[in-house]
Parts: C-alpha cells; structure tokens; sequence
C-alpha cells in the first residue's frame, strides 16, 4: 500500500505541474475548426507542452502503479488533487493565496488523508473480454462526440469537450484498475483493455486540450476532473472490487466529498495559472 501511495501522491504533483505548462501552451496555439489531432502536434514545437508531456507520461505511468493494488476512489481522488499542486506552484511564484484558497487546500488535504487511511488496499477485479472490448470500442463513440461538439460555438463546446475528456479518462482508469497482467508478459499485447488505455488516453488528452484552447480553463478543469473521480469511484465500488477498510465507509465518504469540495474551489478558482 505504501508504494501504491506514494505513486498516487507522484501522479498529483506530476498532473499540477504540468497543467500549468500545458495550459499556457494550449492557449497560445494555433486554434482550428472542429476536433483536430494535428493540434497535439503542433503544440510538440512549445518547450512547456513537451516538458509538460513528459510530466504528464510520468504520472501516468505513476497512476497506473498505483491503480493496481489501490482503489479508484483514492487513485483518482489524488489525481484530480492536483490542481492543488498548481495553487501552491501559483503561491510559489508570487500569485498571493486568498483565505478560499488555503481553506480549499486544508479541505482538499484532510479529505485525501481520510481517503487513504479508509481504503482497502486489493487488486482490482478483473472484467470480462467483452466488456474490455466494449471499453477499447467507447473510443469510436467518444471520438464521434468530441468531433461533433467542437464543431458547435465556442461557449457550449468547452463544456462537453472537458465531460467527454473526463469520460476517456474513466474509461482509461477502470481499464487500469481491471488490467490483469499475464506471464509472459508480452501476452498482454493482446489484452484490449491495454489498447483501451492507450487510445482512450490518447482522445481524452485531445479533447481535454481543445476545451483548454476553447474556453474556460478554471470551468474545464472542473468538469474534467468532477468527472474523471466520480464517475470510476462509483464503478468500482460497484463493480470492480474496490472497498473500504471494515467500519471505514462513512469516513471514506466524508474524505471522498471533502476532496471534491476541496478539487472544485480550487479548480474553478480564476485566480490561479491555467
């Protein structure tokens, strides 16, 4: 459980860095119609979006370590916590934190410390074939959604892109937390919940950039993160195994609403880089 931990916390601090880099970059690209890849591309010519990247794979890679003996409640919980590392990388470099922001980051701190010490560390259930086949297949109606949502005005596309990329990375989370992983270990090459991993990843960065580019960074921010920690929370309790430590539900509970609470003042803070 320890080690599981600590890649969370690593997943935090590598995620808020790099959605200060990211952001900046993604706004001072050039902005096109509709959904279109080639923006990841460009935005590959911008040092900030390319060290942000790297940040970005790294915790990741730290996230997927985590989600195999953690359950999604916390993983995701830790994830969408940082954007409490970007309010402290604001306070570090000059940005003066307001009384709503140290209080959002005290919530957001006891909320992930009652989360983790609720939490029943296990590996993660694993799902069926079809169903792993049905979750490598969202990517096509996803990717349909995003398309025909960036093609509308500006104001209603930020906010069902940012839902949209939220629900790419639920899909890439659920797929992690079920992944079995087979000796050989090249036998997984075969398992559509890697390749889910990797193209719903893939589309949800797409989508979650272009609502950044679009619109309001603080708003999309929200919904990503309200959705992408919801949503697998509710999944896994339900279906994949995930529980708490005996006696510790309520106060897993009381730890997942106070890191919400905690996530969205912060993220919807203007105040903050993004």
């Amino acid at each position: 459980m320890v080690l599981g931990l600590a890649c969370a916390l690593f997943a935090a601090l590598g995620y808020g860095s790099a959605s200060v880099l990211q952001s900046v970059a993604a706004r001072k690209a050039e902005s096109s119609t509709g959904l279109d890849p080639a923006l990841l591309v460009r935005l590959t010519r911008s040092a900030p979006y390319v060290l942000g990247l790297g940040l970005d794979a790294t915790a990741f890679l730290a996230s997927l370590v985590a989600l195999r003996t953690l359950p999604l409640f916390l993983v995701q919980s830790a994830v969408a916590a940082s954007v409490g590392v970007t309010a402290v990388i604001a306070a570090a470099i000059g940005v003066r934190l307001r009384s709503r922001e140290i209080a959002s980051l005290v919530i957001l701190g006891a909320g992930l410390l009652l989360l983790a010490a609720s939490a029943q560390p296990e590996q993660g259930r694993p799902l069926t074939l079809t169903v792993r086949w049905g979750l490598l297949s969202s990517v096509v109606i996803l990717g349909a959604a995003g398309a025909l949502a960036a093609r509308s005005n500006r104001r209603s596309s930020t906010s069902a892109l940012a839902v949209l990329g939220g629900l790419a990375f639920t899909i890439v989370a659920v797929s992690a937390r079920s992944l079995t992983v087979p000796s050989p270990l090249w036998h997984v090459l075969a398992d559509p919940g890697l390749w889910a991993i990797l193209a719903l990843g893939g589309l949800g960065m797409l989508l979650f950039t272009t609502a950044l580019q679009r619109g309001s960074v603080t708003s999309a921010t929200a919904l990503t993160f309200a959705v992408e920690t919801i949503v697998p929370a509710g999944i896994g309790l339900a279906f994949l195994g995930d529980s708490t430590r005996p006696g510790f539900a309520a106060v897993a509970a009381v730890g997942f609403v106070l890191t919400i609470a905690g996530t969205l003042a912060l993220a919807t803070d203007p105040s903050l880089p993004g």
